[in-house]
């Protein structure tokens, strides 16, 4: 556990106090996955093409506003920069997977899908990336029921009809690069589906479906639930959300003592100010072989 240790003393450190909540940007088998993707799914022009509406996403706290932009974008440039580097097929020593990014938490409230959002549109915005972002908290779907798409078919549906394709629970949206897969509907042995086979074939299918597509996964709480620990050990990548002040540090000792140390962990400080006074969303990584951690 020492590189767990040595990041959790450097986020101590480098990015001491947090954020009023009240602030502005409050977090509130082969074969069978070659079948997934060669089987045409529905028309593209039957289907619901999903608006980002911005607006929205601001007042219910999930983007800041207009005077706080450049600075958050900026700050999601230095998050996602390291993990499009480990994804990129141009990198001479991927990692396996490294384009499947697991994004979750200790705990609930800190942060998660707030973090799991932005950086879906960060990437979105990138000339030569395309996000795949996925809804995999099946127990508390927020990103579905945030973009209104709660009631469609999606990722539960796929795992649990065997004639069901991709495509066919993949919804476009308005943002150039991003499209949407929701959690689908409730099914009460949702955590057997996502342990099951056809799960493996599913992720196989998506990591290898475009070299130059990301797809990120929003999970449930590591704590909460055990379905983020199953999807944990199908990911490349794992991201972490730690909220400056609020996150105990036991919680997140045991939260992390469940994840396999040959991954690319990271740790997100989410909540948090800088000595100056200006918000901060500070990127620590451990995982990543010999690569030292940034001072």
């Amino acid at each position: 556990m020492s590189r767990i240790q040595d990041a959790l003393r450097k986020l101590q450190i480098e990015m001491p106090g947090q954020l009023s909540r009240s602030g502005a940007i409050q977090i509130a088998s082969v074969g069978l996955a070659e079948t997934l993707v060669d089987t045409p799914g529905r028309d593209e022009k039957s289907k619901r093409t999903i608006r980002i509406n911005l607006d929205l996403l601001k007042r219910h706290g999930f983007l800041p506003p207009e005077d706080q932009q450049r600075r958050l974008a900026e700050q999601y440039r230095r998050i996602k920069r390291p993990l499009l580097d480990n994804a990129s097929a141009r990198q001479a020593h991927k990692e396996p997977d490294a384009n499947l990014i697991l994004v979750t938490s200790a705990l609930p409230g800190d942060g998660k899908t707030f973090n799991c959002i932005n950086l879906a549109l960060s990437i979105a915005v990138e000339k030569d990336t395309s996000v795949l972002l996925v809804d995999g908290d099946v127990a508390k779907p927020h990103i579905s029921t945030l973009f209104g798409i709660s009631k469609e078919p999606g990722l539960i549906n796929l795992l649990d009809d065997e004639s069901l394709r991709i495509d066919d629970v993949v919804l476009p949206t308005d943002i150039g690069g991003l499209s949407i897969l929701p959690a689908g509907q409730k099914n009460e042995h949702a955590t057997e589906l996502l342990a099951s086979r056809r799960m493996e074939a599913v992720v196989t299918a998506l990591s290898n479906a475009s070299p130059d597509r990301v797809v990120i996964f929003d999970s449930s709480p590591l704590l909460a639930t055990s379905d983020a620990r199953v999807l944990a050990n199908l990911m490349g990548q794992i991201v972490v959300i730690v909220c400056a002040g609020q996150t105990p540090q036991h919680a997140l000792l045991e939260a992390l003592d469940g994840l396999d140390e040959s991954k690319a962990i990271n740790l997100v400080l989410n909540q948090a100010s800088s000595g100056s006074g200006a918000e901060s969303y500070g990127y620590y990584g451990y995982g990543y072989g010999d690569a030292a951690l940034p001072d």
